[in-house]
């Protein structure tokens, strides 16, 4: 074998080889870390393994050619190079396993925490993309490529692209405005002005996702959601007054029917788990009189917005129930149509 072929080979075959032995080891360890992992509650093998799947394959690369470098008889000129490819091979995998390991950092501890600070896409997304930012300007430092003039580049370059992108900036900072303000957060169950109502799904750069009591999801650009008048249910609490109004005739006595309906909501209340007893139910006679009869409104506390159809079906069927053993009567709406002739 020609001794330039060889000095070749044998650096390759070495490289390769302590790419494949680092490899079996990145595995194995990741398969011990999950198996250690599972026994545990915090399971901290997940987020380790998350955050270092990645990175790790670019350091076993960089630490083969490393390898592969120290015995070989290549120039100096390409091992130059070559020793600057490591240096952004390690740099640009530390970058991602920052960035692995703030965004899921931050989830976690929205998560565990009792904070009422929104977890959504969005979040992450400004978290991630900082921190690669960071990592691809100290790369650039690193090759020798002054960032001034990048900067200058990008900022004219951006104008340019925020003039052409109005909307898609205006949905961005509207996502960012929502999260600031915190008015809206994931979790939340809102109504628009247009009617349609859901729980909050995710607040991403472009676009906040609804999901419907039907089980379907609206897609509404954050723009539009900034604009329009929105009822949270979760706001200032969750907990919501489930009110239920029911007409009587004019004839029935206002002092009974408040009675019987001020003991059916308490006796709803005490023997149904998602009625709140504090504060007790209560009855008034609002809106008052009616076109047919008297209406009268109770008002019951339950703990959640998804209680609340729940806990106002069953008052209506207990009220139906004492109004028959009762015999009072709920009126029907009554008109007058007179139908005039006209002459022959």
């Amino acid at each position: 074998m020609d001794s330039s072929l060889k000095s070749m080979f044998v650096p390759v075959i070495i490289a390769a080889s302590a790419v494949v032995a680092l490899l079996i080891v990145r595995a194995s360890a990741f398969r011990v870390l999950h198996r250690w992992g599972s026994r545990g509650e915090n399971r901290p093998d997940d987020l380790i393994i998350t955050v270092f799947r990645t990175p790790s394959i670019y350091w076993c690369l960089a630490v083969g050619l490393y390898l592969g470098i120290a015995v070989s008889d290549i120039p100096d000129k390409y091992v130059f190079y070559i020793s600057k490819s490591i240096n952004v091979i390690v740099i640009l995998s530390i970058t991602i396993a920052t960035a692995n390991l703030g965004s899921r950092t931050f989830r976690e501890y929205i998560r565990r925490s009792s904070l009422s600070m929104p977890a959504t896409g969005l979040a992450y997304g400004i978290i991630y993309g900082s921190v690669l930012i960071i990592g691809l300007l100290i790369i650039l430092s690193f090759l020798g490529i002054s960032i001034a003039p990048l900067i200058t580049a990008l900022g004219i370059g951006g104008l340019a692209v925020a003039l052409a992108l109005q909307d898609t900036m205006s949905n961005l900072f509207a996502g960012i405005h929502i999260l600031v303000e915190r008015s809206i957060r994931v979790g939340d169950v809102i109504r628009l002005e247009s009617g349609l109502e859901g729980s909050v799904e995710d607040i991403t750069w472009r676009t906040t996702r609804i999901k419907m009591n039907s089980n379907n999801m609206i897609v509404i650009p954050n723009n539009k959601l900034s604009q329009s008048i929105v009822t949270n249910y979760n706001l200032p609490e969750k907990r919501l007054a489930a009110q239920v109004q029911i007409v009587v005739g004019y004839e029935a006595d206002a002092d009974t029917i408040e009675k019987i309906l001020k003991e059916e909501a308490s006796g709803a209340s005490s023997e149904l788990p998602y009625l709140l007893t504090d504060p007790a139910p209560s009855v008034f006679l609002d809106p008052g009189f009616g076109e047919s009869g008297l209406n009268f409104t109770v008002v019951c506390q339950v703990a959640g917005y998804g209680d609340l159809r729940t806990a106002q079906h069953e008052i209506r069927k207990r009220i139906i129930r004492r109004f028959r053993q009762e015999g009072i009567t709920m009126p029907y709406v009554q008109k007058a149509v007179y139908i005039q002739q006209g002459r022959a």
